[in-house]
């Protein structure tokens, strides 16, 4: 089978699109034909040696997509032309993966393979986000920053479906539409002075932020409310500083770590969760922007563009010609 492949850590130029060995079944995997693949920044990570990475070289990265089983492994409940998909499988950036029956979320007709791969990791982390790590409620008023970007966008949606307001946080003004777009209430840039003009529209503070960049921790809790939350998920901006847990005391704040994989515990919590977001999805609660594909053998402009943070929204992988 083909894969897209890395020997060493570095920049995308250790991408290598290659030939390598279907992967060996082990009992209670089923082999899945993938037809899209979700490219994320864990991906980016990983390939850059700053992430957990499974295996050894030459190394695959990502974990989330969907497809159809070819070899059921006579694990009852899954036929062959089974249509699957699945959010925390390793070695997903390849024509064949070897997925754990307990991993294996089915896939109902009208969800399509790409809608899949484009919305099950981001829509999960988004789901424990919205009704875990800080449960929403009406009347709220949540702070996201990314809103533009995958996990961004819906979290928004599902912090309004929740009944909550949204201020969302972004780098330019054609990010800006698109958060708008996904039902954010109002949105601020970065370039900004964004603090300011938070405490102008909520003076006493928002009641969680949800900080997926990291940097900007200590930014997040000056302008969240006595008694509110920080909800820490992300470092794309790099690491942050350390919180003074004096701070934390005297405030009555509260910070909270959200990892996705401290979540999807069990083959049924991952299956009632994603089939929240399906039901979501098929009555138009909420929306998934139409992702930017590229060929899994295009893998390297697909890392670029990730990085580039000129992307909204999803970039998937489709295996094949």
């Amino acid at each position: 089978m083909k894969a897209l492949t890395f020997s060493t850590f570095g920049n995308s130029d250790v991408l290598e699109y290659k030939e390598v060995e279907d992967p060996t079944l082990q009992a209670g995997e089923l082999l899945v034909e993938m037809k899209s693949i979700g490219l994320n920044f864990a991906d980016i990570y990983r390939r850059k040696g700053n992430y957990h990475l499974k295996g050894k070289p030459p190394y695959i990265a990502g974990y989330e997509g969907a497809g159809i089983v070819v070899n059921n492994n006579n694990n009852p409940g899954f036929k062959n032309g089974d249509r699957i998909a699945f959010a925390d499988v390793p070695f997903a950036n390849a024509e064949l993966v070897a997925v754990p029956v307990t991993h294996a979320i089915p896939l109902p007709e009208d969800i399509s393979f790409e809608t899949a791969s484009a919305i099950l990791l981001q829509g999960l982390t988004a789901h424990y986000l919205a009704t875990d790590s800080h449960k929403i409620t009406t009347g709220e008023t949540a702070l996201v920053h990314a809103s533009a970007g995958g996990v961004g966008q819906l979290l928004t949606q599902i912090c309004k479906l929740l009944g909550a307001k949204v201020i969302g946080l972004t780098s330019s003004e054609s990010k800006k539409e698109v958060a708008l777009s996904q039902g954010a209430d109002t949105v601020f840039l970065y370039n900004e002075d964004w603090k300011s003009k938070v405490l102008e529209r909520c003076p006493q503070g928002v009641d969680v932020v949800y900080d997926s960049i990291g940097s900007t921790l200590q930014d997040s809790f000056e302008v969240t409310r006595i008694c509110g939350q920080v909800v820490f998920f992300g470092m794309s901006g790099g690491n942050p500083a350390p919180v003074d847990p004096i701070m934390l005391m005297d405030t009555s704040k509260t910070l909270t770590g959200g990892d996705l994989w401290n979540y999807l515990t069990s083959k049924e919590e991952r299956i009632k969760r994603a089939d929240q977001l399906f039901e979501w999805i098929r009555n138009k609660k909420i929306t998934v922007a139409a992702p930017t594909k590229f060929q899994l053998s295009a893998g390297k402009q697909a890392h670029d563009f990730l990085e580039s943070r000129k992307s909204t929204g999803k970039i998937i992988l489709i295996p094949g010609k």
